[in-house]
């Protein structure tokens, strides 16, 4: 069952997508980037809040894949009590030794790796996160002016994806600009979940505010689909 990850960066956001029946609560702020991150202060007021009534993602920001970077702002994020933290795998930098080093919180945190399209990711680094305990992995576009996840990577490349992630029993998310004509075509590939900002926002505009109808519609239309 395909589940709707929305993505918001703020409590208000947060109890609204709540009360319209958001699978997963997704922490991040739009204005930083493609993965920017919200204060760690305000992502355990939101986790408080929640309660665990939905489980809760937040990222660490477009940060460089250099091991100890990453490493300090994934502890720091992980002591907000959020379920999952999403790790950007920007172009560049030491994906290898970050991976290396992230291996030891992964028995106590669920780490999620992000991979973006429209920077043609290696998808062999997906066994490699696997080995090392992480949760999950999902895919992303970094450039949100280039169209959505469906625009900027091939239907072969996408399945290749899912496929490989399945196959090593990781968590599984699509998102990238996505948008509500898009979901008849990425629910064959069955993900474990879709993932919304802008789609969800007045006039598709990521970094405005939340509209009530369009998470609706969104929500709806996965329902429909499944």
């Amino acid at each position: 069952m395909t589940g709707m990850l929305a993505s918001v960066n703020s409590l208000d956001e947060a109890a609204l997508v709540l009360n319209l029946q958001a699978d997963i609560i997704d922490l991040k702020q739009p204005e930083q980037g493609a993965l920017g991150a919200l204060e760690t202060g305000l992502v355990r007021q939101i986790v408080a809040a929640i309660d665990r009534r939905r489980p809760v993602s937040a990222t660490v920001g477009d940060l460089p894949m250099q091991p100890e970077i990453i490493f300090e702002a994934v502890k720091a994020m992980a002591k907000t009590g959020v379920d999952y933290i999403k790790i950007g795998f920007f172009p560049g930098g030491d994906w290898l030794g970050t991976v290396d080093k992230l291996s030891a919180l992964t028995g106590q945190h669920a780490l999620i790796a992000v991979l973006f399209a429209d920077a043609q990711p290696d998808l062999s680094i997906i066994a490699y996160l696997k080995d090392a305990g992480f949760k999950g992995a999902m895919l992303d576009t970094m450039d949100k002016q280039k169209g959505s996840l469906m625009q900027v990577m091939d239907e072969t490349t996408i399945g290749q994806f899912v496929e490989q992630t399945k196959a090593c029993q990781l968590l599984c998310g699509l998102a990238g600009s996505l948008r509500l004509a898009d979901i008849p075509g990425l629910m064959p590939y069955k993900a474990d979940y879709l993932g919304f900002r802008g789609a969800l926002c007045q006039q598709h505009n990521r970094i405005a505010q939340l509209d009530t109808e369009a998470i609706v519609q969104i929500r709806q239309a996965i329902a429909d689909a499944a």
